[in-house]
């Protein structure tokens, strides 16, 4: 991130102030329109389809340019400069989803600055037994990308790395993070590129972030993968509505991802040999608001059979939710909601014993259960057409010992007398 600067002036696209990429475009009129924008890139010569692409010549269609100057209070700026070299740094080695990275569940010490690397990969992603595919877009290589975990008041301190070999411009807007458009500004990186991006995690809960190139690669993106999801703990760690402490054995944690897959007149999916060559048929399937497939963690059956999330009874599990861009309703068949989270903000007092909890699209939540019987436990988006026919679907194989007064089979199925 470069440092002193000074302001941000923006011009703005159906009211998203877009990514601060060549070409740039100047007006004193804010709200010029699509259309002129779309003229003008369209007329500049030499202007390649991977350019485009990339986003070097244009973060999808219709983006504008963001110039970032310098900030005027360049004294105060570097006291607080100061102040954060002066705290301690620890880094955090980011994991595969579900799984979280090691971190406590109280802080010890004051704030620290938490590095995190994050390396944007483009691949090819095989979604289901029906051998359809997507080049995803993905932060580390996974989709969801990797949670991370802080505490309130720490600094998160990335490295966005976007190597030669990737064909698309990418960055990040942390929506846990303060600032306009979530560092989206500040972290474009072409391929080739990498920046670096601090914030301070001033909100205690779990938050998305995700892609945000501008215009129409914003939705392209996020429904290519690009997003994941931070969880900002409380420094004494989660509490009930009473300020008892909430400890969990185990964690978890869920991305749920819709995907537009196009298919060809004969209703077979399309495959495309590198990553944005399905920019037009994409666009068209996106704007049937029908997504091909609905996963948990990127492809149909990620969470099932070998790769089940496991756990044993009387472990207790935070399971943390996220969708970046369609509303879901979580429920764990034969458990409960103990205590939910369901707008993600660890300020709020939980929900408690709730059945199915509902998760607003560009957020995440979180839910805690101790398990206390042995078995396999479906977990799902109880939209159960999304489940079942889209591929919304988890597991849980819980051991241990089965309690009777829980639950009983009293008679086998026999014939009718």
């Amino acid at each position: 991130m470069q440092e002193g600067a000074s302001h941000i002036s923006s011009l703005t696209l159906n009211g998203w102030a877009a990514s601060n990429c060549p070409p740039k475009v100047t007006s004193s009129d804010e709200s010029i329109g699509v259309d002129i924008v779309t003229k003008e890139i369209q007329e500049q010569e030499g202007l390649s389809r991977r350019l485009f692409l990339s986003g070097t010549a244009a973060a999808g269609i219709g983006s504008l340019a963001v110039e970032m100057a310098s900030f005027s209070a360049e004294a105060s700026t570097q006291v607080a400069a100061a102040e954060v070299e002066n705290l301690p740094r620890v880094k955090q080695e980011l994991v595969a989803p579900p799984f979280l990275p090691k971190h406590d569940q109280v802080a010890k010490g004051g704030p620290k600055v938490v590095e995190i690397t994050m390396v944007i990969k483009e691949k090819v992603m095989v979604l289901d037994d029906d051998d359809a595919e997507v080049w995803a877009l993905t932060y580390d290589g996974w989709v969801p990308g990797p949670l991370v975990v802080v505490h309130q008041d720490d600094y998160v301190e990335l490295t966005l790395i976007n190597p030669a070999t990737n064909a698309m411009l990418h960055n990040i807007d942390f929506h846990a993070s303060t600032g306009a458009l979530g560092g989206g500004g500040l972290t474009h990186v072409s391929p080739g590129e990498e920046t670096v991006l601090r914030f301070k995690a001033t909100k205690a809960g779990v938050f998305v972030y995700h892609c945000a190139p501008g215009g129409a690669m914003i939705p392209y993106h996020v429904t290519h993968g690009m997003n994941g999801a931070l969880m900002v703990l409380p420094r004494d760690g989660l509490k009930d509505k009473d300020g008892k402490p909430i400890r969990y054995d185990r964690a978890y944690y869920v991305g749920e991802q819709d995907y537009y897959i196009p298919k060809d007149e004969d209703g077979e999916y399309i495959k495309y040999e590198g990553a944005g060559e399905d920019y037009a048929d994409y666009m068209e399937t996106m704007a049937t608001l029908t997504p091909s497939h609905i996963v948990f963690n990127g492809a149909v059956g990620a969470l099932t059979g070998e790769n089940a999330m496991t756990a044993s009874v009387g472990e207790t599990v935070l399971i943390i939710h996220s969708q970046a861009n369609r509303d879901t309703r979580p429920h764990l068949i034969g458990g409960h909601g103990d205590y939910v989270w369901e707008g993600g903000s660890f300020t709020d007092n939980p929900q408690t014993g709730l059945e199915t909890w509902f998760i607003a699209g560009g957020a995440a939540g979180c839910a805690i259960y101790t398990f206390k019987q042995p078995g396999i436990y479906a977990y799902v988006n109880h939209n159960l057409i999304e489940a079942v026919l889209k591929g919304a679907a988890a597991h849980f194989v819980v051991d241990g010992d089965w309690d009777d007064d829980l639950m009983k089979q009293v008679k086998k199925p026999s014939p009718i007398k």
